[in-house]
């Protein structure tokens, strides 16, 4: 029986939300040079996908955090699965801006989250963890009880798995590196030669320069 992992990274590649192109890199907006590209934003394009999206986050929810009482998306990758995830388990939503409006309320936090709220935040991917850990202390300094993690795809970053374990983060994702590596080779979309390339990226990509 394939897993949860297995199943989406076949649903994401079979969208084209994944692009591996070891010999063509991609630049990411950090500036790093990548093998591998990810864009769960797309999921939403095709309804039984977003179905199957909002369905399985939700089922993560009820699962690994039963006692979260709004649902809290990160800007904006996250905003309208967030949206989703709320509606399929009837709690509140809001969402966090990467940094507060300049205009207006000059809100960093985009809806009703009373102090003492159980929140688990949805976000669409983890790469560094930084942006995705910066919502999270933004829920805290609002007196929000963040009580985990629920994310699309992980490129599973050593510097990342480190910084939510300091920012005693749980992270659940639906589907992962491995999984999308494991699953592009099962089916031809990369060939065995490449899976050394793209680990080597992984294990240093702030270093890795495409050659």
């Amino acid at each position: 029986m394939n897993t949860l992992e297995q199943i989406f990274a076949a649903k994401l590649l079979h969208v084209k939300a994944i692009k591996l192109q070891p010999a063509n890199p991609f630049t990411w907006a950090s500036g790093w040079k990548s093998p591998f590209y990810c864009d769960n934003r797309k999921t939403l394009s095709f309804p039984e996908l977003r179905s199957f999206v909002k369905t399985e986050f939700a089922r993560l929810v009820m699962e690994q955090f039963p006692q979260a009482e709004a649902v809290a998306g990160v800007a904006t990758g996250a905003i309208a699965q967030g949206a989703l995830v709320a509606d399929a388990l009837h709690l509140p939503f809001a969402y966090v801006r990467s940094k507060a409006k300049d205009h207006g309320m000059e809100n960093l936090i985009e809806g009703e989250l009373a102090p003492g709220t159980k929140v688990i935040v949805v976000e669409d991917l983890i790469s560094t963890g930084g942006s995705s850990l910066k919502a999270v202390e933004a829920l805290r300094k609002h007196g929000c009880e963040v009580v985990g993690m629920v994310a699309a795809y992980t490129y599973g970053f050593d510097v990342a798995t480190k910084a939510f374990e300091e920012a005693q983060v749980k992270l659940v994702t639906l589907t992962n590196y491995e999984a999308v590596v494991a699953e592009a080779l099962r089916t031809g979309y990369i060939a065995q030669d490449d899976v050394a390339l793209l680990n080597q990226w992984r294990q240093a990509p702030d270093q890795w320069t495409g050659k």
